[in-house]
């Protein structure tokens, strides 16, 4: 009888790595995670002891050949980056690190271990950028316009994962997530920053005045529990050097999700437009188009963004 199959995530700590990890044990893959001394591990605390994790640092080449040739994996999930768009503009050289130097490096160990896994990179909506009305929703197809030195991160690593799959004939499949959200979500987002200050109102630790950025944003989102799914649909069926848009096509308005998250809350609150939330450019609206993802897998978006909302306030209350 053959083995499990092997499953390697970077940033197996993180919002969506964790989400992953569970959805891959539950499918029976041996799941492998890159952690470093300083990872918070509170994420996966619940299935670390059935989770392999392994010491490697993705600006370490040496450390993550040493580890891949041994582990081997069947299955590569790049999920590793500086995800904050706001961090990058505070220090785009460290973003740009981590995202493209670490993601050469990652590249650079499969191809050296001479393995042949399939290897999923998270790529970003973010890299479609200033999109102009007559371009919504968004294809693969649209230009890169990049707003931000974390777009600009995700597009060069985008490009490396094809440059890779050109060159090397490495099975990378490129995914562009957009918008995720749902429990464990960082409060540095918008709608889990929204729910984190809801719930410190409700425990009376806050005043009822909730401080928001740009409210007239859209975006399309997916439960993270929809998107991990994707990613492990991605691996078994998409075609490696190619590029796929994840995302629900529908867009809500940021103020509108604030006030749904208001709806399963008491409270009366206020809400205060805070400067340092704002960005120095914006993208007014992302909507993306799946089709091309959805006629390769079958994948469909299944968690109504209600209970999304109501999961992750819930995810806040239970840790304010």
């Amino acid at each position: 009888m053959a083995g499990k199959k092997k499953a390697l995530i970077t940033g197996i700590a993180g919002f969506v790595g964790s989400h992953l990890a569970e959805l891959l044990l539950s499918k029976g893959f041996e799941v492998y995670g890159f952690c470093r001394s300083r990872t918070k591990m509170d994420h996966i605390e619940e299935i670390k002891n059935k989770l392999i994790l392994e010491d490697a640092d993705l600006m370490d080449s040496h450390s993550l050949y040493t580890i891949i040739s041994r582990i081997k994996p069947d299955f590569v999930f790049h999920l590793a980056a500086q995800s904050f768009v706001p961090t990058s503009w505070i220090s785009p050289s460290v973003t740009l690190e981590v995202n493209v130097s670490g993601s050469a490096n990652l590249f650079e160990a499969i191809r050296q271990a001479s393995i042949d896994p399939v290897v999923q990179i998270a790529c970003s909506s973010e890299e479609y950028g200033l999109v102009y009305p007559d371009e919504v929703p968004i294809k693969e197809t649209n230009p890169l316009r990049p707003q931000s030195p974390y777009a600009v991160s995700k597009v060069a690593m985008d490009y490396l994962g094809y440059q890779y799959f050109s060159s090397y004939n490495m099975k990378i499949v490129r995914t562009r997530g957009f918008n995720h959200t749902g429990p464990r979500r960082g409060d540095t987002f918008a709608e889990s920053n929204f729910a984190k200050q809801i719930a410190l109102i409700e425990k009376g630790k806050q005043e009822p005045i909730i401080h928001v950025g740009n409210l007239e944003a859209k975006r399309d989102y997916t439960d993270v529990r929809d998107m991990v799914r994707a990613y492990l649909l991605a691996v078994e069926k998409c075609e490696a050097g190619d590029v796929y848009n994840i995302c629900t096509g529908n867009a809500i308005e940021i103020g509108k999700m604030l006030e749904l998250l208001l709806s399963f809350s008491k409270v009366k609150v206020s809400t205060k437009q805070d400067q340092s939330r704002m960005r120095p450019s914006d993208v007014p609206i992302l909507i993306g188009d799946n089709s091309k993802f959805v006629a390769q897998t079958g994948w469909k978006d299944e968690i109504p963004f209600k209970k999304t909302m109501e999961d992750l306030l819930n995810y806040w209350r239970a840790r304010v």
